[in-house]
């Protein structure tokens, strides 16, 4: 059995509904959650910089946190840096977010699949990659329409606690408006942050077109390598951990921060006091 914690990583809150998910199905394990704000956004950083960026943050929490299992809860970091880092750090299991393309493709009746992501995610090869794999498994004659969306990542971060629902809606409605006249019936909501939206993009888009994400399919992916070999990386533990949210940079952190990590009963601490 293994004690050690899982770690998930984003530029900022992004991330942060793939850690509650997790937790909600496996409250035995000790989770930590890292809101990198000193380098946020990761969105319209180049590949390689974003790689350096997160191979020198790992060398110090595999010190710093020493964790089992790391989760790029984040779509750009996912497709810039998870192969850099896997070998890197090849005894390190590390999950990746990628967006729900191949359910999307699977559900869609018109063959147009929406993406919605950073310029990042967009514009990176990974997903053409993503389409092939579809291809592969028999899944044909669709296309990808990407639409990069960096306000929308600014607005959960800066706007959405303080939003009110016309507001969240209005945001939304634009880009439903967008997707529907390019014929998409599916969507995929290829950004970590956007899951604090899905409401709304769930409300806006129905019935004509289905939101896909990938909250699910990371927590299994994690409890699938938690569960390998006899289920050696799972903890063993009388009591429910509470989850830590870290955050990086040398600002102290601001009211904000501290209501968040209250409101989810997490315990807040700088990184660089560990």
């Amino acid at each position: 059995m293994d004690n050690r914690p899982i770690l998930f990583i984003d530029s900022g809150i992004g991330g942060l509904p793939y850690c509650r998910d997790f937790i909600a199905k496996n409250p035995q394990e000790e989770v930590c959650y890292l809101a990198d704000r000193q380098n946020f956004p990761y969105g319209p950083r180049g590949k390689d910089e974003l790689s350096s960026i997160l191979i020198s943050l790992m060398e110090k929490l595999l010190i710093t946190i020493n964790p089992k299992i790391i989760v790029l809860a984040c779509n750009t970091a996912t497709v810039s840096a998870l192969e850099p880092l896997r070998q890197h750090f090849p005894k390190i299991p590390f999950v990746g977010t990628v967006p729900a393309i191949k359910p999307a493709a699977s559900a869609s009746k018109t063959g147009k699949v929406g993406v919605l992501g950073t310029a990042r995610t967009i514009e990176d090869p990974y997903n053409q990659n993503l389409a092939k794999d579809c291809e592969n498994d028999g899944i044909n004659h669709f296309e990808i329409s990407g639409i990069a969306a960096p306000e929308l990542v600014e607005f959960v971060e800066q706007r959405f606690d303080k939003a009110d629902q016309k507001e969240k809606t209005e945001i939304v409605k634009k880009y439903i408006e967008l997707f529907s006249a390019q014929g998409a019936d599916t969507l995929v909501l290829g950004c970590t942050h956007f899951l604090y939206l899905l409401e709304e993009f769930q409300r806006e888009a129905s019935p004509s077109i289905k939101v896909f994400d990938s909250l699910e399919g990371v927590t299994k992916r994690i409890e699938y390598l938690l569960d390998e070999k006899d289920g050696q990386l799972r903890a063993e533990t009388d009591f429910q951990p509470v989850p830590w949210l870290l955050l990086t940079g040398a600002e102290p952190a601001d009211s904000s921060w501290q209501n968040r990590s209250s409101e989810l009963g997490f315990a807040l601490c700088m990184l660089d006091t560990l």
